[in-house]
């Protein structure tokens, strides 16, 4: 079934995404939000830092978000994947994997990332609980333990650095280049261990972190594991509607301008694949700025 043309179709349906249609829900515009239901944050068990709902399950959180957006007599959601995106006679047309089709005069791409983690036994089962990628957002739960930091990377340094504030803290290299001088004085000054040895596993009763285990035998104690994962963007419509990216310090990111609209008039993106740091308080904050703009968009163009 095709739908009549909204005013703008917010792909999307986590953080970023439901804040921005809040703000056209809230400006009497036919808004539609369509979730693939994949949120980037579902493997955490709790969100934190967030004002207001620190300790709450992100998913718990998105559904009461879910429920005051379609409050709003304007405003749908759909469950589904959005397949592609083009430029139409109403402004942009969005074909979902059922074959639904929907237009809208304006789009909002929140379709956030997807993290590639290192490929090693008993990172993936952790995620999200005892392997970490943000110490704001997981730091104080795990304060005062053993904690780890793996090497993906350069920014793996400074994560070592920022990390001492939460626990004892070792670099474990993983193959990559050990640190040059200056950086070794950094990390010493900041009382963080380097291992060179190559990481076997990670071990404990799942999702529990007990230790690592390296490859010559050793195994050291560890209550966290601190990943810096690289990221790709989770939906390839920013691509098929022409919108250029650039290369952030974790992956390709959507570029937009202050008010986060695309290189695509018309199009804006919010969260995560539009922007580094990554925190569902960023996310939300972005969704807000994407919404009012957007809607500032269909008012200069009547």
């Amino acid at each position: 079934m095709d739908r009549l043309p909204y005013d703008v179709i917010v792909i999307g349906g986590s953080f970023a995404g439901l804040s921005a249609a809040m703000q056209l829900a809230r400006a009497r515009r036919r808004v539609l939000v369509i979730d693939a239901g994949r949120p980037r944050n579902r493997f955490s068990h709790a969100a934190h830092g967030f004002l207001g709902q620190d300790g709450r399950a992100p998913a718990a959180i998105l559904d009461e978000a879910r429920a005051q957006l379609l409050a709003y007599p304007t405003a749908d959601l759909v469950a589904g994947e959005a397949e592609h995106a083009r430029q139409s006679d109403e402004g942009f047309a969005v074909t979902l994997a059922s074959g639904e089709r929907v237009a809208a005069s304006r789009l909002i791409i929140a379709t956030g990332v997807v993290d590639e983690l290192p490929d090693l036994p008993g990172v993936r089962e952790r995620w999200g609980v005892t392997v970490l990628h943000c110490p704001y957002c997981h730091g104080y739960e795990v304060a005062g333990g053993q904690l780890g930091v793996l090497a993906t990377d350069d920014m793996a340094i400074h994560q070592a650095l920022l990390i001492p504030d939460w626990g004892e803290v070792t670099l474990f290299t993983n193959g990559l280049p050990a640190p040059d001088a200056a950086q070794m004085a950094q990390l010493r000054a900041r009382g963080v261990r380097v291992e060179t040895e190559p990481v076997a596993a990670v071990v404990g009763k799942t999702p529990a972190l007990d230790a690592i285990k390296l490859r010559d035998g050793r195994i050291l104690p560890l209550d966290a594991l601190f990943v810096a994962s690289r990221t790709r963007l989770a939906s390839p419509l920013a691509a098929q509607l022409g919108c250029a990216c650039d290369e952030g310090p974790f992956g390709p990111i959507i570029r937009t301008d202050p008010t986060k609209e695309t290189t695509v008039p018309g199009v804006f993106a919010a969260g995560d694949a539009a922007r580094v740091p990554h925190n569902i308080t960023f996310a939300s904050a972005d969704g807000v700025m994407a919404g009012l703009a957007a809607h500032r968009a269909l008012i200069s163009s009547q």
